[in-house]
């Protein structure tokens, strides 16, 4: 096995071997705002790493990895007001896990990745009109994987990730024209596994991963004045009191929604599991611990909001009697305004 193989088995699948699990909720949670609660499980198998991207009130969750290494190529639609999946068409390119995904206003965007051997940089349209898939113009960069993208005013946008290096670049995609450019790249640390979240049509880029450190900065992309503005770290790192008890913030693997336009961190690993959970007010630029997410301890979940309503689901956990990787299809809702209640 390469070095190139090797390291995207430590960092694909997080080192679940020498994990111990977080808890899912610590002494202090009780005295926190917040409350997680179990809703009907994913339709489709347990799977990690998969990708996710949401049209028109419905939640899309396209590809992943489940147990032995199996990538997986199918796609399950999401009704939010019934509260059932349905199967799609299967994406029709190599099964693969670490995509980045995105939607426009009508279609999914779903590109790049890694099978366990290759890393590609192919890129796909889905039509749930249609219930279609079309190849599109390859994704310009290095083929990777642990891209984060989104997309802001007609424009999608993808950037960072791994192969045989960490990347910072960012390329931009017109679905009228199907053409790619070469974008803006992200200041500060290159990373990969990282999230975003969107607030008034601004994405915020946080967390990752980058030679065997786990990146601070944080940063804050304007499509309209295509600039990066860095925003206050996510570390301990000033002399005011504010950030003294941001330490359980950062990671890579992480998920992320909005819910009444405050951004959401939830799940991931930093050394472990991760299970905190922060809250992000783009006002004030600062973070407020919430509830730590109540299901079992993951990383590698999908995560996303309708109707300001936030959801965290699959996702990858290890036993700390087997050291053996467990594999998710339970779905959670958070309601960061509920007092937590351990019951429901």
């Amino acid at each position: 096995m390469n070095d190139r193989i090797k390291l995207l088995v430590v960092f694909s699948f997080g080192l679940f071997s020498l994990f111990s699990l977080v808890s899912c909720s610590d002494d202090s949670d009780s005295d926190l705002v917040g409350n997680w609660i179990r809703r009907s499980d994913f339709g489709g198998p347990v799977r990690g790493f998969a990708s996710c991207f949401v049209i028109d009130r419905k939640a899309y969750v396209v590809g992943g990895v489940a147990a032995r290494s199996q990538r997986l190529n199918d796609i399950w639609e999401y009704n939010i007001d019934q509260g059932y999946w349905t199967q799609k068409a299967d994406f029709p390119g190599t099964a693969r896990s670490s995509a980045f995904a995105f939607a426009s206003e009508s279609n999914g965007y779903y590109g790049t990745g890694f099978d366990g051997i290759n890393y590609y940089n192919d890129f796909w349209e889905f039509d749930p009109a249609n219930n279609q898939w079309t190849q599109k113009a390859d994704f310009p960069g290095a083929a990777r994987n642990g891209v984060t993208a989104f997309y802001l005013k007609g424009t999608g946008y993808a950037g960072t990730g791994y192969s045989s290096n960490y990347f910072m670049d960012f390329y931009k995609y017109d679905p009228t024209t199907d053409k790619w450019e070469t974008g803006v790249s992200i200041q500060g640390t290159k990373r990969a596994y990282a999230t975003n979240f969107i607030i008034d049509d601004k994405a915020y880029v946080v967390g990752g991963w980058n030679n065997a450190t786990y990146p601070t900065d944080f940063w804050m992309f304007d499509p309209d004045t295509q600039t990066w503005e860095q925003k206050a770290q996510i570390g301990d790192k000033t002399d005011s009191d504010f950030d003294d008890d941001y330490t359980t913030i950062t990671r890579l693997n992480t998920v992320s929604f909005v819910i009444n336009g405050l951004g959401y961190l939830a799940t991931g690993e930093t050394g472990g599991l991760n299970s905190y959970t922060w809250e992000y007010n783009p006002l004030t630029d600062r973070w407020t611990e919430r509830t730590s997410f109540e299901g079992s301890a993951r990383t590698a979940a999908v995560g996303f909001s309708i109707d300001n309503r936030g959801f965290v689901l699959t996702g990858v956990g290890a036993s700390s009697t087997t050291s053996t990787s467990l594999y998710f299809d339970d779905m959670w809702e958070f309601k960061p305004r509920d007092e937590y209640n351990e019951y429901d």
